[in-house]
């Protein structure tokens, strides 16, 4: 018999994260390394497990494999547990038919049967996409104090930001009385972190009469929360004031990588009280020769570095040869930049070759005066995963690829 649960957490991370382009060609967004020795996912793991959350179910969907590998049994998070743990949860089978999470919603009730396995008390649904500590039992201690249905974690952005976001209107007491997606006039900067705890017997309530309502889009932000509202149910904003990174585009997971570099450091990923975990390769301690230059950069274990690196973020097993200058550049696991080869303001990705003599990428200011119209907002060349560029080739600001250029 299963122990009974007062939280279980849903983690959505079956999200093919198109704007990350060719990065996600192969891998899921949430298994995208961050940070020199993390995945993306990481981070919500390891805000469970602080959190004394220690059952959780990774819904997964696209390009599943990489993510799953890296879950295994959840051993570096401290989730391989009998009783609870963590669980790889891919879209439901029935019979010889399978069926695709429609929606985040719909992802949730699929999975009902987890859930109902340890009869919590509340279900903290989260994204598998975000860069941030959090205490999820202080959320779920106010989601009781205010006898809430619903609780949804909200972070004061702007008001020349509130128009990206899920904005949430409060009262005085931070009972929300209205729900905006991306208002063109924001009445609030209470933009929603896609963090929710609910109260178990009303969201599934909720997620059965979605279930059953033709046309829905099975989705939370369009249909279970607009719903939950307009029944006048008690649903309230948390506010948190921590750093939260939303790195589903090239520019953020860019800026954040960078952001890590900062002496302020917003995100102090050293800090005992509260760990990151993550599941990394056994590497030797890295590298760099006598004729290595390296400034305000972070180098990781199993790094040779024999060129130039400045201002850059280097992922275990990456070669740097003699006379290379990678600059302002995110380069992933177990890349080549040969000898001679030239790398600036790029995301470079896994298992990549860049051969002698090869530039990729340019600073900053040249791309955005040259860079072409149409090409992404970033300026920023991108290379996929497992992709060789030619000795003496060109990948010009802008450009992102995922096959050879030879």
């Amino acid at each position: 018999m299963r122990t009974k649960k007062e939280s279980v957490a849903m983690l959505l991370a079956g999200g093919q994260g198109s704007r990350l382009g060719v990065l996600t060609k192969k891998v899921a967004k949430p298994a995208i390394p961050f940070g020199g020795k993390y995945r993306i996912i990481d981070f919500t793991l390891s805000n469970c497990i602080n959190s004394g959350i220690d059952t959780v179910g990774v819904l997964t969907q696209y390009m599943p494999l990489d993510l799953n590998a890296y879950i295994g049994n959840g051993q570096p998070w401290d989730l391989d547990r009998n009783d609870g743990g963590v669980s790889v949860l891919p879209p439901y089978v029935r019979g010889k038919d399978g069926q695709w999470y429609k929606g985040t919603a719909n992802a949730i009730y699929q999975n009902m049967h987890f859930i109902e396995r340890y009869d919590p008390e509340y279900v903290v649904v989260l994204s598998g996409d975000h860069i941030y500590k959090m205490n999820y039992s202080k959320m779920i201690d106010f989601h009781k104090r205010q006898g809430a249905a619903c609780t949804i974690a909200v972070l004061n952005v702007s008001l020349e930001e509130a128009s990206r976001f899920g904005i949430m209107n409060t009262d005085e007491n931070n009972r929300i009385y209205e729900f905006e997606e991306k208002p063109a006039h924001p009445k609030s900067t209470k933009a929603s972190m896609g963090v929710y705890v609910f109260s178990w017997k009303k969201l599934k309530e909720y997620l059965e009469a979605d279930e059953a309502t033709a046309g829905s889009s099975n989705d939370f932000g369009k249909n279970i929360i607009p719903n939950m509202l307009n029944a006048g149910e008690p649903m309230y904003a948390y506010e948190f004031s921590g750093y939260w990174k939303d790195v589903g585009t090239l520019d953020s997971l860019w800026e954040a990588n960078m952001e890590l570099l900062d002496p302020s450091n917003p995100i102090n990923l050293s800090d005992p009280t509260w760990k990151i975990y993550a599941r990394n390769p056994n590497e030797a301690p890295h590298f760099c020769s006598s004729m290595a230059q390296i400034k305000n950069s972070m180098i990781t274990e199993g790094t040779q570095v024999y060129g130039s690196v400045e201002h850059s973020v280097i992922f275990h097993g990456v070669y740097i040869g003699e006379g290379a200058v990678v600059k302002d550049s995110v380069i992933l696991p177990n890349t080549r930049i040969e000898a001679g080869a030239v790398v600036e303001y790029s995301i470079i990705g896994q298992e990549t070759v860049v051969g002698r003599g090869a530039q990729v990428g340019c600073r900053k200011e040249e791309a955005m005066a040259t860079v072409e119209p149409g090409k992404m907002s970033g300026y920023m060349a991108v290379l996929g995963d497992e992709i060789r560029i030619g000795e003496n080739q060109i990948v010009k600001a802008g450009e992102m690829l995922d096959e050879d250029r030879l």
